[in-house]
Formats: C-alpha cells, sequence, structure tokens
C-alpha cells in the first residue's frame, strides 16, 4: 500500500479513485466492511482503492480535552490498512488550515481535484466540513457536480449494537471494569484481539526480586483496558527476529507497595534472555481477563496470588493450543 502524508505528494497524474474517509481508529470490522465495498467498487471501475484519514485525530485539535485515546497510534492504523489490500492511503496533516476548510472545498480539493474520485463510499452519520458542516446529503449533491457518486452504508450491527471505536473504547474501559466478558465483546468488533503497542520501561525491580521475569511497557498514551490482571502474549522486537511470550499482565496501581505507581507489567513464562533497548517494539495483547486489580496484606501475599494467576494462564493457553486447528 502507498502512503502519502500531504496532498502535494499525490502523482500528478492521478489514477480514478474510489475513495473512503474517515480516522479508521482500530480498523475493525465496520471499517473493513466499507473497504471492502471500496475494493470491490474499484476492481470494478478499474481504479484505485483509496483511504483517507488524518493525523493528529481531529479531536486532539478540536476537543482536546475530550479527545479520546486511541485504540491503535497511526503507524499501526496504517499497517491494519495496508493489511485489509488498500491500493493508497493518504494521511493529511489535521491543522487549523485544514479544519477550516468549508465541506464544498475538502470534496472539490480533496476527492475531485487530486484523488480524481469516481465514488465515496461513508457511513450513514458521516460527517465533514469546518464545524461538521456536510454529510452524506451534502457528499451526493456535491458528488453530482463534481462527477462522483456517493455511496451510504449502514452500520455494520453485532453483539447487539453498531459496532464503532467508541464502543469499543467503552467496552475495553468502563464495561471491562465490571463485565470481564467484554474483552472477549471488543474482540468479536475489532476481528483480532486488543493490542497494546509500546516499548520498555524500567520496573522497579519487584519481579526480580521474586524470580518472576517481568517487562513493564513505557508511559503509553493510547488506550489502555481498565485496571486488572489479565492473561496476555507480548511479542518482543520486530520481524523476524521478534520473540514471542505468554504470560500475565497486571495494569493498574500496585498498590500493595504503598503509594500508588501506575504500570503495566507483564510475568512472562517460559522466559529466556532478550535484548531490550529503549526503542524495541513490544506489543502486548490481552487474551483474557483474571481478576480487577487488588491490595494484598503483604508481598508475599501478592506472590501467592501470582503464582495463581500463572496457573490459571496455563490453564488457558493449554485450552487454547488443544482447539487450535492442526495443520
Amino acid at each position: 500500500m502507498k502512503i502519502y502524508r500531504s496532498l502535494s505528494e499525490l502523482p500528478q497524474d492521478a489514477a480514478r479513485s474510489v475513495v473512503t474517509i474517515g480516522n479508521f481508529d482500530g480498523v475493525h470490522c465496520g471499517h473493513r466492511a466499507v473497504i471492502a465495498s471500496v475494493q470491490e467498487r474499484a476492481h470494478a471501475l478499474n481504479a484505485q482503492s483509496i483511504a483517507v484519514t488524518f493525523d493528529p485525530h481531529p479531536a486532539v485539535l478540536l476537543r482536546p480535552d475530550k479527545a479520546p485515546k486511541l485504540l491503535t497510534p497511526t503507524p499501526v492504523n496504517l499497517e491494519l490498512l495496508a493489511a485489509t489490500g488498500l491500493d493508497a492511503t493518504l494521511v493529511l496533516p489535521f491543522n487549523e488550515e485544514l479544519r477550516h476548510w468549508t465541506a464544498e472545498h475538502f470534496a472539490r480539493t480533496v476527492l475531485s481535484e487530486a484523488l480524481g474520485a469516481v465514488e465515496v463510499h461513508e457511513g450513514e452519520e458521516f460527517r465533514f466540513g469546518y464545524d461538521r458542516q456536510g454529510g452524506m446529503a451534502t457528499l451526493m449533491d456535491m458528488g453530482r457536480t463534481l462527477g462522483f457518486e456517493a455511496h451510504p452504508h449502514q452500520p455494520v450491527m453485532a453483539r447487539g449494537g453498531a459496532i464503532s471505536s467508541s464502543r469499543i473504547r467503552a467496552l475495553l474501559t468502563e464495561n471491562l471494569a465490571t463485565r470481564p466478558q467484554a474483552l472477549a465483546e471488543a474482540r468479536a468488533l475489532l476481528g483480532r484481539p486488543f493490542s497494546v503497542h509500546s516499548t520498555p520501561a524500567h520496573g522497579r525491580g519487584f519481579g526480580t526480586k521474586y524470580a518472576v521475569p517481568t517487562i513493564n511497557i513505557a508511559s503509553y498514551s493510547g488506550l489502555l483496558p481498565a485496571n486488572g490482571v489479565y492473561v496476555t502474549t507480548l511479542r518482543i522486537g520486530a520481524g523476524a527476529e521478534a520473540k514471542l511470550f505468554r504470560g500475565v499482565t497486571n495494569a493498574g496501581n500496585r498498590p500493595t507497595f504503598g503509594e500508588d505507581s501506575f504500570a503495566v507489567e507483564t510475568h512472562l513464562f517460559g522466559f529466556e534472555p532478550v535484548t531490550l533497548f529503549e526503542d524495541t517494539p513490544l506489543e502486548l495483547t490481552f487474551l483474557l481477563r483474571l481478576r480487577s486489580e487488588q491490595k494484598f496484606d503483604s508481598p508475599d501475599a501478592l506472590k501467592t496470588q501470582i503464582f495463581r494467576d500463572v496457573k490459571r494462564a496455563q490453564r488457558y493457553f493449554a485450552l487454547s493450543d488443544l482447539l487450535a486447528p492442526r495443520p
């Protein structure tokens, strides 16, 4: 997939395109359904399939105090978009200039002139332009003037509601705090387990002290699931050299050791030495919520509970291996 990070990077003789516009946070099943339609129509029309997205998320500029914590950072989002088979993604810097573009200016400048759009596919609730002045009706009217067709898509429904990034965020935070099964629901809507992408951080040494191999992730600005203890996997590194470990992760404030100190600590199974640098990529994948975080009377009581958590996690992985498809 080609990635263009400004209108000036686009080819001057751009081919016709079928386009979808959005933030695509998480590239969930709803996004992928629209993208599949874009690809199908692009193939039928001998055109390119293109997604248009924004960096940063518009809410960072428009509502900084209410901007959502993202399911996936931009580099990961682009990898997920590439995995769909799109021909290209245009990443527009969302700044004060772009913020003030009218819906008409955006449609003419981006869709018609820059991308040569012949079709644009969006969800029914799509809004665009300054102060969200334009909707699907606006887009359809402009398409008649500018030479493209606008196709509205109904929400993709699953587990009793429409799939959306905001719904998945809620499942992973407030809902997950009271309903452990919300993690499985989020997984179904995403079409994959929820993962956090970060780098290593120095721990406080408690994992070493109790002979439990531990890796902490660095301070993370994206979405984390509700505080608690989880069955996880941790991929360390990238490419063919990456190593995958199974483990148990505590995301929370570690109250047993005194003053709250938030961390995401993973206790690894089958640990073997790895080389870690400050920028080593880590992918932490959350598979099952075991329990809420709690304060124990002593470090020894915590240690006992950790081994219980480990045994439950090992049973989970043993069952997963048993049920895994045979080659």
